[in-house]
């Protein structure tokens, strides 16, 4: 059941983008006069699923559940309809219209991807607001990976700025990706009451990418959630909701300080300190506990995200509107950044391009409409703009040819854009296998 929610949400998703990219091309063609013989939701390989027409339109739909396209009369498309483009130019055509004309019906579809995702977010902003845990609110600092402890990290470290700008009043999740994406020097932190610059090598990229972006969580007391029966902690006498003070005397108060110690003393039978709550009065408690060859006792420690000061922000109509149009900005520069990443080989993330099925795993298991158009909006951003990368076969390279001839006037050949076309699917091609691939390498791992 979970799956088959993961994927009504991606057909839903995918569906409502493709009609509105594929509309801004219909409606800038509408505009000026040139004829659009399919309108298609996925893509119909010798047959469709249901069809009909309306005027010189054929609108329809495809059985491949992914993409879609419209047929603009007299233009070299992923159609490759060479007998048309053989015929005298007609005026309704395309070919026949003016570069800037042309050029304005090729963006269309990446302007109302743009305009979807601005809606999105305003709406967003307007309906839920923001919510998230800044930096400066994390008073105890925070516990890091593995990886960032190689890195020179070490858990309690308070994040300052990075290349000296400050993340103050960002969330504190915001931090590890732009230490993936922003091509950062060094992260400044506070590690008992000394300022500290922190090296970001580049060659931890990969493996940060890798991790997805786990790096670092917020530093939680050690409150017992949950105690496994039979275990070294139920046997020991604690209870869940207990909070754990002290370690053989010692004080401690951070779940990460725990594990470290109880690491340490594997075998050992340790003294620890804890706080209950009983008869609407808080009391002191002390167990023994005998920590198993396996440094677990038995417990789980509760995610108190509650514990910490929540920023809210409440947005009139007027003022979602900025909101929006910043939120959308953000995601286009990231994703941007994104791509560079993708095309700079040492960073490896190439390894991370994912097909149909990573975009899936996007979706949570359950239907929430918050996540939903959130997602719906990140896909929308990335939807423009890899359209408008200049490939052809893509509306960026066929923009790239109508740039060349407004600036040169000269029109490119039909046999030079046929060609291209060929060229840019290839690429495309190539591009969704290496997507494919890496989502079913990933299944096996």
């Amino acid at each position: 059941m979970d799956v088959l929610i993961k994927v009504a949400q991606l057909i839903v998703c995918l569906s409502l983008l493709v009609i509105v990219h594929e509309f801004g091309h219909f409606i800038f063609a509408k505009i000026f006069k040139t004829r659009v013989e399919k309108f298609y939701l996925f893509f119909n390989p010798w047959f469709s699923l249901f069809k009909f027409r309306i005027g010189e339109t054929e609108y329809g739909m495809g059985w491949i559940p992914f993409g879609g396209y419209v047929k603009i009369a007299g233009m070299i498309d992923e159609s490759m309809d060479k007998e048309q483009m053989k015929q005298p130019p007609k005026p309704y055509e395309f070919r026949s219209k003016p570069a800037w004309q042309r050029l304005l019906i090729m963006v269309g579809g990446v302007l109302m991807n743009i305009l979807t995702a601005f809606i999105i977010y305003v709406g967003l902003s307007y309906t839920y607001g923001e919510s998230y845990i800044a930096n400066k609110d994390v008073k105890d600092g925070y516990v890091f990976s593995e990886l960032a402890h190689e890195m020179g990290f070490r858990d309690g470290d308070k994040v300052l700025n990075i290349d000296g700008v400050s993340y103050d009043n960002e969330s504190y999740s915001q931090i590890p990706y732009s230490m993936i994406i922003d091509d950062v020097d060094y992260v400044e932190v506070e590690r008992e009451g000394e300022k500290i610059k922190i090296k970001v090598d580049k060659k931890f990229i990969p493996r940060m990418l890798e991790k997805g972006a786990w790096i670092l969580d917020l530093r939680m007391p050690f409150v017992v959630d949950s105690v496994v029966n039979g275990s070294a902690a139920h046997l020991g006498g604690i209870v869940k909701g207990d909070s754990l003070i002290a370690f053989n005397g010692v004080p401690m108060k951070y779940r990460d300080q725990y594990t470290a110690a109880f690491k340490e003393h594997a075998g050992d039978t340790v003294e620890l300190t804890l706080l209950r709550d009983s008869a609407n009065m808080t009391i002191t408690k002390v167990r023994h506990v005998i920590v198993p060859d396996s440094a677990i006792i038995g417990v789980l420690s509760a995610y108190r995200y509650y514990d910490y000061k929540i920023t809210e922000k409440k947005y009139s109509f007027w003022e979602a509107i900025p909101a929006g149009m910043h939120r959308a900005g953000e995601q286009m520069s990231s994703y941007v950044k994104q791509l560079k990443m993708i095309f700079t080989p040492e960073t490896e993330a190439y390894k991370s391009v994912g097909s149909v099925v990573a975009m899936g795993n996007f979706f949570p298991s359950t239907w929430n409409w918050l996540h939903f158009w959130n997602i719906t909006a990140l896909f929308s951003v990335m939807l423009a703009v890899m359209n408008i990368l200049p490939i052809p076969a893509l509306d960026g390279g066929h923009v790239v040819f109508l740039l060349y001839e407004v600036i040169t006037r000269r029109k490119p050949s039909d046999r030079f854009m046929e060609i291209a076309q060929t060229i840019g699917m290839f690429l495309l091609l190539a591009l969704m296998v290496l997507a494919l691939g890496n989502d079913i390498f990933r299944l096996f791992q």
